[in-house]
């Protein structure tokens, strides 16, 4: 199958969006699939032509819709991206983008033909959305004037963004998004909370698709003692965040918890608010942003992890900490509501609620074998939760909107 995935965010980006579109063209690629995906470009980065190098363009006076069948195929038609990204697993378009004004970590892409012209070049079956919002709107309407039927992926809460950044937009916010989900022939959403949120606002044809957890990677056995002295000499109990430090996270309600007695506070991550939160959190540790083995490290070294942040559609940190063999503490919202088992694998406390955030930090402190039993049951919980099964899930998902359209066209 000839897939596309048009998405808001790629690698080397790094949030939940990229992380699970790069899990997601693996997996396509491993059982045999051609996955192409379509990305913003990253800061200083163009999409390129295979000849030339230069910036690529539809030749003058095509519609980039129906290319003549002389025409170059697109950069990466061919299975061989332009500019080399060692991780990806499949080619990958970058189409001109901007950082978002006051989080320049985030790209918005700029309208451009090279969309159109990719999914016609890559002769996709099915278009695969990940996060519509901006570029995922564009290659929604491509995807309906090409007649190719469309997998939406939600992903992201922009109605809490907007009400955390602006105060207001909420219903500006929906209105999009209902837009782009009620176009495409299925939407997938990766909890019941989030499931619950698009249908009330009016979506339908919405299915529940949760995410994968590397359970290979986050492991308990990867704890480190003397990584854990370094962050806490004194032999205080580790308690870590990781996550991007916006607003919409409020990091700052971990400020109770680094008052505690015994506790070390660790920090791990980037973004606009590392500095507010520097002077909020008095005595934390911010080590920036980390990935790969030396996160999963991080993350089977804590004592416990804290999520503060309410408007996670999904929250995969706390699944990776429960694949670490960690306790949790996270908010009753949202993602977290299906992931964490309260007084099993963890403990939920009320949203934006500092006391409680505190509370049962302390609790787990003062009873470790509590906190050693929520860690091990966690693990056993998320172990059957792998890319690989969530991943055939997606594909039994496009199955289905394949066979309805050749229902339909019966």
């Amino acid at each position: 199958m000839r897939v596309v995935i048009v998405t808001e965010s790629f690698p080397p980006d790094v949030n939940g969006v990229a992380h699970c579109t790069m899990q997601t063209a693996r997996h396509l690629a491993a059982r045999g699939h051609e996955p192409l995906v379509i990305a913003p470009a990253t800061a200083g980065a163009t999409a390129t032509s295979r000849s030339s190098g230069t910036p690529w363009e539809p030749p003058t006076g095509s519609d980039p819709a129906r290319p003549p069948a002389s025409s170059t195929p697109y950069p990466g038609a061919s299975g061989t991206p332009d500019v080399f990204e060692s991780a990806a697993p499949c080619p990958v378009v970058r189409v001109p983008s901007l950082p978002l004004p006051g989080y320049s970590q985030v790209r918005v892409a700029l309208p451009s033909r090279r969309l159109m012209a990719a999914l016609i070049a890559h002769r996709a079956e099915l278009v695969h959305l990940a996060g519509p919002f901006v570029l995922g709107a564009r290659g929604m309407a491509a995807a309906a004037r090409l007649g190719l039927p469309a997998v939406a992926v939600y992903q992201t809460d922009l109605a809490g963004y907007a009400r955390t950044y602006l105060g207001a937009g909420e219903n500006t916010a929906w209105r999009r998004m209902r837009a782009v989900h009620s176009a495409a022939d299925r939407t997938l959403a990766p909890s019941t909370a989030a499931v619950r949120d698009l249908t009330e606002h009016g979506v339908e044809r919405v299915r529940l698709w949760p995410r994968g957890v590397d359970t290979v990677r986050f492991r308990p056995g990867l704890r480190d003692e003397a990584l854990r002295h370094r962050l806490a000499p004194g032999g205080e109990k580790i308690i870590g965040y990781v996550g991007r430090l916006a607003a919409e996270k409020h990091v700052e309600l971990l400020a109770g918890a680094c008052g505690l007695p015994g506790v070390r506070v660790v920090v791990v991550g980037d973004g606009p608010s590392g500095a507010s939160l520097r002077a909020a959190l008095p005595g934390a540790v911010f080590l920036g942003r980390r990935t790969g083995e030396d996160l999963a490290r991080l993350f089977a070294s804590l004592d416990m992890f804290v999520h503060t942040g309410p408007y996670e559609t999904f929250c995969q940190t706390v699944q990776e900490a429960m694949a670490s063999g960690v306790p949790v503490i996270a908010p009753a919202a949202g993602g977290p509501l299906d992931l964490v088992d309260h007084g099993r694998t963890g403990l939920l406390v009320p949203p934006h609620d500092a006391d409680a955030v505190r509370a049962a930090v302390g609790a787990l402190v003062a009873d470790p074998a509590r906190a050693a039993a929520y860690g091990r049951a966690g693990r056993t919980m998320v172990e059957g939760r792998t890319w690989e099964a969530v991943g055939d899930q997606l594909l039994d998902h496009y199955d289905e909107v394949l066979r309805g359209r050749t229902a339909v066209a019966a």
